[in-house]
């Protein structure tokens, strides 16, 4: 058997050594090593009798290895200026950090915002080693047939804070986003003096189903309350704060009689930024998620109101999903948090 000696004299057997003996190939040790998914129990237990044997792991190693494998957990995220999901993005990265063999291994990657390709592929892709994967959805034949295809390998998907109607799906973490909006048009409907006027919503995009459900709950509450004040058809700016400067930009400019704005996604800077170089704090503004920029927006009052979810409970019922025998029926019970300038925690 060929070994390496290490530094201070001793050798240790390398993964081709523990190969050869396994009688399996380099790369199935690896995944075994790596507790990958995809390997027969007979094969994994075949070599790590070998690697004992040969003093590849020691016993106490042995023992972690020997218990029930945590699952692999990847998340995948929109790219992009969004601060919220940045946020979401560096919680995970610290509970990866502090993962042990004991706890899910924790993957994040960031894609293409709003490409239903890079959506679909990345879900393909990161099948072969996740046991779970959660995931903002985009409600979009290509993801859905993605989806199916995934599913049908046993992982389980998890959508988070947008949803997606398919039974491929395991379930759904986030708020109830009709009632977002419908909150959101009572707050702008309440706090607005003015008893008629132009509305305007700013969102992602369309296909993120919780920025439409968001508009249809906002649009059939203003409704209901105040018939007079005009709903300006919805801009899309892509969760890029420079996309939403430009539109608020245009919209105060386009309609003189301006008296609110609900952005239904996020990079709420941008709208704020417009606001305070037009000095156009009589426009009652509300948006989503509490973060450096929305906080400051608050305090300086550009901002009227903040709809937030906590972002570690956000977490923790995501991973949940996965880690669980069985995924919950119903959606996990997420709290709407409401923040205005004189209750910031």
């Amino acid at each position: 058997m060929s070994t390496k000696t290490i530094t201070d004299g001793a050798s240790y057997p390398q993964m081709s050594d523990l190969a050869q003996v396994a009688g399996v190939s380099l790369a199935t040790v690896d995944r075994v090593i790596n507790r990958r998914k995809g390997v027969k129990e007979r094969t994994v237990h075949r070599v790590l009798e070998a690697a004992r044997e040969i003093g590849f792991l020691s016993e106490a190693d042995l023992e972690r290895y020997t218990a029930t494998r945590p699952p692999n957990i990847v998340f995948l995220l929109p790219a992009g200026t969004n601060p919220y999901l940045r946020l979401l993005g560096e919680r995970l990265r610290a509970r990866a950090a502090r993962a042990t063999v004991q706890t899910p291994a924790i993957r994040c990657f960031f894609i293409d915002s709003f490409s239903v390709s890079a959506l679909a592929d990345a879900l393909r892709r990161h099948r072969n080693w996740a046991d779970g994967i959660v995931f903002f959805a985009i409600d979009h034949p290509q993801v859905r047939e993605a989806v199916g295809e995934v599913a049908a390998t046993g992982t389980r998907l998890v959508t988070l804070v947008s949803d997606l109607h398919h039974a491929g799906r395991s379930a759904y973490v986030g708020l109830d986003n009709h009632a977002c909006g419908r909150t959101a048009g009572l707050l702008i409907s309440r706090f607005s003096a003015a008893q008629s006027g132009s509305i305007a919503l700013v969102a992602g995009s369309r296909n993120y189903r919780a920025h439409s459900e968001r508009e249809a709950g906002f649009l059939s509450i203003m409704e209901e309350l105040n018939p007079r004040l005009k709903i300006i058809g919805m801009r899309e700016g892509h969760d890029d704060s420079a996309e939403n400067y430009r539109h608020t930009i245009t919209l105060m400019e386009q309609n003189p009689d301006l008296v609110g704005i609900y952005n239904v996604g996020g990079s709420s800077g941008g709208i704020s930024r417009a606001l305070e170089e037009r000095k156009r704090q009589d426009i009652v503004f509300i948006g989503h998620g509490l973060t450096a920029d929305t906080r400051l927006s608050l305090v300086n009052g550009t901002l009227d109101a903040i709809l937030d979810t906590d972002p570690e409970r956000l977490l923790d019922c995501a991973i949940a999903q996965i880690t669980a025998p069985q995924p919950e029926t119903a959606a996990p019970k997420i709290h709407l948090d409401i923040y205005f300038r004189e209750n910031l925690p």
